[in-house]
């Protein structure tokens, strides 16, 4: 048999759930965001002399398998490497196990929030997965391919078992990575990218479109944000650096809107002036997307935003209690954010309300407070998560004295109710849940936004009739499938 290639590496986005449900799943074949994760760590591996692919279950799920298999067999990698939320980590297991089985001796390594959460406990309840790297993957994941098997102990944030099975941690922390030394991600090793990868419909104005992450971590401590892997270290790209990525992307890909996929845009107000003013005079003839907290905008930046090519801001409402959001996150001040959303518009951007329904604490009451809060407020569109305790959240610590908790991790997308606060029943936010969104398009003020788009956004209105029946379907029963 031919040896083992110890150079070439293939990194795994696994799906996360089972394979007949992800072709028909209408909230996955509506918004499909590239794994810039894996796709920042393949460009740093590149760049060190590593040869490295990527295989993305969850946009091409009918192929993955298969492809994997041929890889393994064909490039005999010595190295599989996998990316994993809460609710794909037990697909990642199951393709370890493949791996393991076609190709004696592979390496499988794990890396995310899940495991970056579980830590020892990964190892310890999954033999099919050899090595964890905890938090940021570049640094680590090269230490550990080039260093010898006597010399891992050695390996900062890499977990991993001894010859007698022990499953040892290096905890010692590195220095945070700066973020501009890193070169952009390797978009082109992304199956049919950007066509596979697309925004969700009415949340951009044209394509091609894509997603693109300049900052890691987060200041805030909400109890319900994963905080595993950047802990409370909130690091960001500069002006010069974001300009030169979305430059790359226009000249290779022919990007025309971005989604700025960091928690806290805008925290740096002047690295956000700088960039704008970069845009706005070396225009690219792009516009973007960004979410941002409520104390980080004010009306004279909202307007150079605009000028340069902001189309939508995203905003973190979680609920319109103030009770129940003064327990869950910090500065919560509905006033202050319905004011700020105000600005938004009167700047002429678009406004989308991020809402979470089933936090501990939650009530019919609550819920008929958020009903009415975001109904008052000129949001144009919104998303309305189920809430879900992470491992990697503090509430997650103890989540089963709040309420009732099905802890079952391949259906922790934040899409389904496996968390009830005490006092509520399951089948009855079903119900407030369908009515919360039924009541938001019933609004005249949110259809004629929505039919605005037919020259704002033509192709999410393309998208939607060709899965118009598909859509009618969740939006009356909260069912997923085509």
């Amino acid at each position: 048999m031919p040896p083992h290639n110890e150079k070439r590496i293939l990194f795994v986005h696994p799906l996360g759930y089972k394979l007949e449900q992800a072709e028909g799943d209408i909230s996955r074949v509506t918004n499909i965001m590239p794994p810039l994760g894996l796709a920042s760590i393949a460009a740093y591996l590149d760049e060190r002399s590593f040869e490295t692919a990527i295989i993305d279950c969850y946009a091409h799920p009918a192929q993955s398998d298969d492809l994997i298999r041929s890889f393994l067999q064909e490039k005999r990698p010595a190295v599989i490497a996998f990316s994993c939320t809460t609710s794909s980590f037990l697909d990642g297991v199951r393709l370890a196990a493949m791996a393991k089985e076609l190709l004696p001796g592979i390496s499988t390594v794990f890396g995310g929030v899940h495991v970056s959460a579980l830590q020892e406990k990964a190892l310890a309840d999954y033999p099919a997965v050899d090595f964890v790297v905890v938090g940021e993957g570049e640094e680590t994941l090269h230490e550990f391919l080039i260093t010898p098997a006597q010399g891992r102990a050695e390996v900062a944030q890499l977990i991993w078992r001894d010859n007698s099975g022990l499953v040892i941690y290096n905890d010692q922390k590195r220095p945070p990575l700066d973020l501009d030394t890193l070169p952009f991600p390797a978009y082109e090793k992304l199956s049919n990218y950007p066509e596979a990868y697309q925004l969700p419909i009415f949340n951009y104005p044209t394509e091609p479109n894509t997603s693109c992450i300049s900052s890691r971590g987060c200041p805030y401590a909400c109890s319900y944000c994963d905080r595993s892997v950047f802990r409370r270290s909130f690091r960001y790209n500069s002006a010069d650096y974001l300009h030169r990525h979305l430059a790359y992307l226009k000249e290779k890909f022919n990007i025309r809107h971005i989604n700025f996929y960091d928690d806290q845009f805008t925290f740096n107000r002047d690295r956000v002036e700088k960039f704008c003013r970069a845009m706005i005079t070396s225009p690219l003839g792009m516009t973007f997307n960004c979410a941002v907290r409520a104390e980080h905008i004010d009306l004279e930046l909202l307007q150079l935003m605009k000028k340069a090519g902001c189309w939508m801001i995203s905003l973190g409402i979680e609920t319109g209690d103030q009770d129940l959001l003064a327990q869950h996150r910090q500065n919560a001040d509905l006033t202050m954010l319905a004011n700020k959303i105000h600005l938004i518009k009167e700047a002429g951007i678009r406004v989308k309300g991020l809402l979470m329904m089933g936090l501990p604490g939650e009530s019919e009451e609550s819920i008929k407070k958020s009903m009415d809060y975001v109904f008052s407020l000129p949001i144009d569109t919104f998303n309305l998560a189920k809430f879900t305790p992470f491992p990697g959240s503090p509430i997650y610590q103890n989540i089963h004295q709040l309420g009732s908790f099905e802890e079952d991790w391949e259906k922790m997308d934040c899409m389904q109710f496996l968390f009830i606060p005490k006092g509520m029943n399951k089948e009855r936010m079903e119900e407030l849940f369908i009515s919360f969104y039924k009541s938001h398009f019933q609004q005249p003020k949110v259809l004629w936004g929505y039919v605005t788009m037919l020259w704002k956004s033509p192709s999410s209105w393309r998208r939607f009739a060709g899965n118009f029946f598909s859509f009618l379907r969740f939006i009356k029963s909260n069912k997923r499938l085509k």
